[in-house]
């Protein structure tokens, strides 16, 4: 009988990882695999993409890295690694490979060696000598050429020394800090900006009801729980883009239909490490530039996370989405179904998944869903796919598209996008049950947490002001809210 219970508790434990709820992870990309679990700053935690509101014939992007980022972190408080390579990957033709890169490096510099203080006084704009330890970066565009001959790359610098704006460290060294991040928005050529500093962790889940042995907190029927965000208080690094739509498009132009095939391209962020090279100076001279391994990507939500099996998930984070074919079988024959059907009675195909492949790996075929198409070609690609021809949404969903919204999720990803309670619902056939009336649609499941544990801004870079070090809390209870 123990053996049951023992069996049975570890089924529900692998039900709460199955559909992105477990602690040491989330639905998205914190901690997902055993080696980038090591490697926090390398850590591609979640990539956003969506025709921006105020500025619709532009597209935001937004990447994060550092997961379960403490705001009192210090003295010495998080930052990105001087030591990786940090890129942004556009697939603009359908073939799974980066058309153009957006890539960005650090560097670390520190005016009063003789201090172990972070900031010496309050920090007052971004070239105050009181900000002792801060950070610059450039920036570079790469856009892969073929014009129907060898593969050239054309590269281009957008900026460099530009400066990191601090962490939000408190009222006496950070008085004013939204001010000290507008500093940081920068206007590059070409009608782009960016961002990069710390921000809010705009991710939202419960993840210590689930873990805790799947004890759902009493909420409204339907949607499970009453949910703690229990990555609210925490914060991450932010790279934060805004461009044209015409800087991403195949032929350069403005898509005006959702079925143009110039309309759709595909996104995902990714960090790599320089590869480590022993050199016999007797013998041989060290490169001049190192060669970079990759060590870390995301595209969708959930897929490396729930998906792929624990002894792959290294192997996925080292390859170019190119290379997804192999994982094919893990989407079409979804293991978090059939834990679905075993513990909630359900029945939901646990094999040929073509559902799941066409949200996750293709993007889904025009004629489907009226209005509506992301697909980028037959070949399986673990990318966020973004339709740049479906304007803003009015009124936003947090179930996007299968609430009705063809600008939400998986068109693109918006920060307000509950992807936690979409993809738990795909896998449970709610994809299926909206293309085919023969299939019963499935309970509305969810955590419910429903929303970010602080506002959004309304403009770029969008995502909130991050947590401040003096004053801060976590788990904040979300009032129950009725299921979307």
């Amino acid at each position: 009988m123990r053996r049951v219970i023992f069996g049975l508790m570890a089924a529900i434990l692998a039900l709460s990882i199955a559909v992105g709820l477990a602690p040491q992870t989330s639905a998205s990309s914190h901690r997902e695999a055993p080696m980038i679990a090591d490697d926090p700053t390398a850590d591609v935690t979640d990539v956003y993409a969506f025709v921006s509101p105020d500025s619709p014939d532009t597209v935001t992007i937004i990447a994060n890295w550092i997961p379960f980022e403490d705001p009192a972190g210090g003295p010495n408080f998080y930052k990105f690694s001087a030591n990786a390579l940090y890129e942004i990957q556009i697939d603009n033709d359908g073939d799974a490979r980066a058309d153009i890169t957006y890539s960005f490096r650090f560097r670390n510099h520190i005016r009063n060696p003789n201090t172990f203080l972070y900031n010496t006084g309050p920090i007052t704009s971004l070239s105050d000598p009181d900000y002792n330890q801060f950070q610059t970066y450039e920036i570079g565009r790469h856009r892969r050429q073929t014009g129907g001959g060898p593969v050239r790359v054309r590269f281009e610098t957008l900026a460099t020394n530009l400066i990191v704006p601090p962490v939000n460290i408190g009222p006496a060294s950070t008085p004013d800090y939204e001010a000290l991040a507008s500093m940081a928005i920068y206007s590059l050529p070409g009608n782009r900006k960016v961002f990069v500093g710390q921000r809010d962790d705009p991710f939202f889940v419960d993840l210590g009801a689930i873990f805790d042995l799947l004890t759902i907190r009493p909420g409204p029927p339907g949607n499970m729980g009453g949910g703690r965000d229990d990555l609210s208080g925490f914060n991450v690094h932010t790279i934060a883009l805004q461009v044209p739509i015409t800087d991403l498009t195949r032929d350069g132009q403005m898509p005006v239909k959702y079925d143009d095939p110039n309309a759709v391209i595909g996104i995902w962020a990714q960090t790599s490490r320089p590869n480590v090279t022993v050199i016999d100076q007797r013998f041989d001279t060290p490169p001049a530039q190192p060669r970079f391994v990759q060590v870390s990507r995301l595209g969708n939500p959930l897929v490396n996370e729930v998906l792929i099996p624990l002894a792959k998930k290294d192997e996925f984070n080292h390859m170019e989405p190119y290379g997804d074919p192999e994982f094919e079988p893990y989407i079409l024959n979804p293991e978090p179904a059939v834990l679905l059907n075993a513990l909630y009675g359900l029945s939901v195909p646990t094999t040929n998944r073509t559902d799941l492949k066409a949200v996750l790996l293709t993007g889904v075929p025009k004629g489907l869903i009226p209005g509506f198409a992301t697909f980028t070609g037959p070949r399986s690609a673990d990318m966020l796919r973004l339709n740049l021809a479906i304007p803003p949404s009015g009124s936003p969903q947090r179930l996007g598209v299968l609430g009705g919204d063809l600008d939400g999720f998986p068109n693109g990803r918006r920060l307000t996008d509950d992807v936690v309670d979409i993809e738990l619902q795909a896998v449970a056939g709610a994809v299926l049950a909206a293309l085919d009336p023969s299939v019963p649609p499935p309970p509305p499941l969810g955590d419910g947490v429903n929303q970010n544990d602080v506002p959004f801004l309304p403009t770029f870079p969008y995502v909130a002001t991050p947590h401040q070090g003096f004053e801060h809390s976590h788990h904040r209870m979300e009032p129950p809210t009725a299921a979307q």
